[in-house]
């Protein structure tokens, strides 16, 4: 039986059970690896640009106000010990704050399972690589079960405040490739963007790393383990992508 450090917390919606997180992400991956294809076979690719200028622009709003929020209370306010960023006790005066931040940060991660949607839909299959769906389920797995384990917020702050950054850039690359799709192959920032994402992760593993060897932090081992993993998981493989995708052509085109 899993023990939910904050009592309020398990009362929102789809975060009381392991069980809606769980079909989500099974769900989610039956669609992306198998039945959506399956589902679209015979039928010619949806025109979904109204949806999607609109699913980014919201996006944009939602991350850019989570990182806000997040930079607020982390940087100018902190409610946090840099050097140990344990949650907050259920006392604390900022403790709705980090409930919300974490609510809301989850409940994205599950939003953004539409990613894969949408590009099922449009049949831009080559999108949909080991990396795409292997992030986006674990987003939405891992970040539900730190959570339900040892309680929201603290050290994982830091990944949701570079992870919103991130994603804000990312959706408003999306937005404007949706709106003028002329400038696609020209909207010289993309790659740029994986820098940023590779870089996020270096960044979450060496805090991880830091607090860590931080005397007399109490923040949990396994917590630990999966942040470091998780995070050279994530370096290798966009790592790899990046030189795949943008390293490689560079290369062919000189010789």
């Amino acid at each position: 039986t899993c023990v939910y450090l904050d009592p309020i917390g398990a009362q929102l919606p789809l975060t009381g059970s392991a069980w809606p997180a769980s079909i989500i992400t099974l769900s989610y991956l039956l669609i992306a690896l198998k039945y959506g294809k399956k589902w679209m076979n015979g039928r010619k690719p949806f025109d979904i640009t109204r949806i999607l200028i609109g699913y980014n622009l919201v996006q944009v709003i939602y991350n850019a106000i989570m990182f806000s929020f997040i930079f607020y209370y982390y940087v100018i306010e902190p409610m946090y010990n840099f050097s140990c960023m344990t949650t907050l006790p259920l006392d604390h005066p900022t403790k709705h704050v980090e409930r919300m931040i974490t609510y809301a940060f989850m409940i994205n991660k599950m939003v953004d399972l539409l990613d894969t949607i949408f590009i099922l839909l449009r049949k831009s299959y080559k999108q949909i690589t080991t990396l795409h769906v292997f992030h986006h389920a674990v987003m939405v797995y891992i970040t539900f079960w730190v959570h339900r384990l040892y309680g929201i917020g603290g050290q994982l702050m830091t990944m949701e405040l570079l992870n919103t950054f991130v994603h804000t850039l990312m959706y408003s690359y999306y937005m404007i490739s949706a709106i003028y799709p002329g400038l696609k192959g020209s909207l010289w920032w993309k790659k740029y963007i994986t820098k940023i994402q590779i870089i996020q992760f270096v960044l979450i593993l060496l805090h991880s790393i830091y607090t860590l060897f931080t005397p007399g932090c109490e923040y949990p081992l396994i917590i630990h383990f999966i942040i470091v993993s998780l995070s050279i998981t994530f370096i290798v493989m966009f790592t790899t992508f990046y030189i795949r995708v943008y390293n490689k052509p560079q290369q062919q085109k000189q010789n």
